[in-house]
């Protein structure tokens, strides 16, 4: 298939080396063309401007700092939107708003082009060894049509729905793993500065019931099929832990905004009537402050963690 790929920076770089690795006609371009030169030593064409790249094409792959350089890319004066044919495709893999997305996806759909948001999660590492999820919104039959290009690059791509879907997946990725550092960060130096050592924290709570899983997984008993009774650990339970842990947090003078925060949850939720249900009870307060719904059947359920095992 011949493919024009925009953005060869840490992630765009490897990935279009991916792609002619797969077999693709590759058609490159970069704001410097020195960034280029391996991927030309490969095979690699090179197109002056976006525009440029659009001609002879059949998929637009961009990989792409942010909604601005994306904005530039697609409808600036040497855009894409100047050259663009009817039945091309374009795949954004840029970490995206899907606000942005979904109006320039508009423009170009009068055109005939279908422009899917595409972003990857894998990072560098995975951005070379092609070990990458990628999540697609946007026409299906375009995505289809575009699987073999995707599928040379990353290891797990999913179609998630109408344009912008895909986009809205990585911000929640993303957006739960910064979080998480957060917590971490906070529980870690409550644990350092009390006396434990760093290196045996971090070994025992690998051990532990949470340390053994995988992140999102622990959604799947509770939280998803809106099950909290009989409950795993009740949430009385669980906020006394809290409480404990922000104890030592004063008594060692560590700030702990994010535990009191929880805390906090954990005393609303139980004021609620919540006390003796699952502790991931208190999640309700955020749905119900939503006004969402989050669930999956539990049939689904089961049959996505089988095939994990």
């Amino acid at each position: 298939m011949k493919v024009g790929f925009i953005g060869l920076g840490t992630m765009g770089g490897k990935i279009a080396m991916n792609a002619i690795k797969g077999g693709h006609e590759l058609t490159v371009h970069d704001m410097s063309s020195q960034v280029a030169k391996r991927h030309i030593d490969a095979g690699a064409g090179w197109a002056d401007t976006p525009a440029a790249l659009a001609d002879g094409v059949d998929v637009i792959m961009m990989s792409l700092p942010g909604p601005k350089e994306f904005e530039a890319v697609t409808l600036g004066p040497d855009g894409l939107i100047h050259s663009v044919k009817p039945g091309q495709a374009i795949l954004d893999l840029t970490t995206n708003s899907p606000t942005v997305v979904r109006r320039v996806a508009a423009v170009f759909a009068e055109k005939g082009v279908h422009l899917l948001d595409a972003p990857v999660s894998g990072g560098p590492t995975g951005a070379e060894s092609g070990k990458m999820a990628v999540w697609v919104g946007g026409d299906k039959a375009t995505y289809e049509k575009c699987l073999p290009v995707i599928e040379s690059v990353a290891d797990a791509p999913a179609y998630i729905g109408e344009v912008g879907s895909g986009s809205i997946a990585k911000l929640v990725h993303n957006l739960s793993g910064y979080m998480l550092h957060a917590a971490l960060a906070e529980s870690f130096t409550m644990g350092v500065k009390a006396g434990l050592d760093a290196e045996s924290l971090w070994e025992a709570a690998r051990q532990g019931a949470l340390g053994r899983q995988q992140v999102f997984d622990v959604m799947a008993k509770q939280f998803l099929p809106g099950r909290f009774d009989p409950p795993d650990f009740a949430l009385n339970l669980a906020r006394k832990d809290v409480a404990l842990a922000c104890e030592v947090g004063r008594e060692y003078d560590v700030p702990m905004r994010i535990s009191h925060l929880v805390l906090s949850e954990m005393t609303e939720a139980i004021n609620k009537g919540n006390g003796a249900r699952d502790s991931r009870s208190m999640m309700l307060l955020q749905e119900e402050r939503a006004g969402v719904e989050v669930r999956v059947p539990q049939e689904r359920l089961d049959a996505i963690m089988a095939k994990k095992s």
